[in-house]
């Protein structure tokens, strides 16, 4: 064990001075979100937030009221997928989430910037410190799921998030490549220091159908998810394929439009 710092917010140890419910940031006074789900990633590039964005489509469609709070403060990608372009406003009781075309809620720092091209360069506490207040002064009002976007690894942000909100699982997205799989462990151990349940694994861009015969082309090496799944013990996964459509759909904001069912083996458990 390292030397203890006394910065328990910085720190994995389980030492007796510990105390878990110390960090937890309380919700809004005018929002009850009832169930917390983190999309996370070992590294980036491999379609987290897509895969976010489906899974709130998907949710949202099965008539759920669904928010999605982009924690990935350096690299916000939920706004334009949505085709959000307003900024979020606020009042004396909080800040208001932007809705989407279908009724998602959506807050992101992009959301609150004067230009959506202006980059943020913060260092960890402030970035770990806003995240906390989407939890704390945003008016999210009902919300019956709620998906964190989150940047990828295991630094300040996923710490952050694991230890003030009270987030009911995770659902680790990668992609085939043997050294992302091995960062895939990575993400689930954090997760098991945190007592935070794995509830599935997505294999993105795991192959692209061809046009012509229809066979299963593996772009990016032969798929592997069986393999990580049954290592790290998570029972429900699925592998999505390299799909141009959801990504034109991403780049031109129309995300809802996704016919989608893909997820429907983690969204139907939510």
């Amino acid at each position: 064990m390292s030397e203890c710092s006394h910065n328990c917010e910085s720190c994995l140890e389980n030492c007796a001075e510990r105390s878990a419910e110390s960090f937890a940031a309380e919700q809004n006074m005018f929002s009850d979100v009832k169930k917390v789900i983190g999309v996370v990633s070992g590294k980036g590039g491999v379609g987290k937030s897509s895969v976010c964005g489906m899974l709130a489509v998907e949710c949202s469609r099965r008539g759920l009221k669904t928010a999605v709070l982009d924690a990935d403060i350096t690299g916000p990608s939920i706004p334009k997928m949505f085709g959000i372009t307003e900024q979020a406003k606020g009042s004396e009781d909080g800040i208001y989430p932007v809705n989407t075309k279908s009724g998602i809620e959506v807050m992101s720092i992009n959301l609150l910037l004067e230009n959506q091209t202006d980059p943020v360069v913060w260092r960890g506490p402030v970035i770990g410190g806003t995240v906390k207040q989407f939890w704390t002064d945003v008016i999210w009002g009902d919300v019956d799921i709620m998906f964190i976007d989150m940047p990828p690894g295991t630094g300040d942000v996923p710490l952050t998030v694991f230890q003030s909100l009270p987030v009911d699982g995770i659902i680790v997205v990668t992609s085939p490549q043997e050294l992302v799989s091995m960062i895939v462990e990575k993400a689930v151990k954090m997760a098991e220091m945190m007592n935070i349940e794995v509830l599935g694994l997505v294999e993105n861009m795991s192959y692209i159908l061809c046009p012509d015969c229809g066979k299963k082309i593996e772009v990016f090496g032969k798929s592997r998810i069986n393999e990580v799944a049954g290592k790290n013990n998570i029972s429900d996964f699925v592998s999505l394929p390299l799909d141009p459509e959801i990504a034109a759909l991403c780049d031109a904001g129309r995300i809802e439009e996704y016919k989608g069912g893909a997820l429907g083996v983690f969204t139907n458990k939510l």
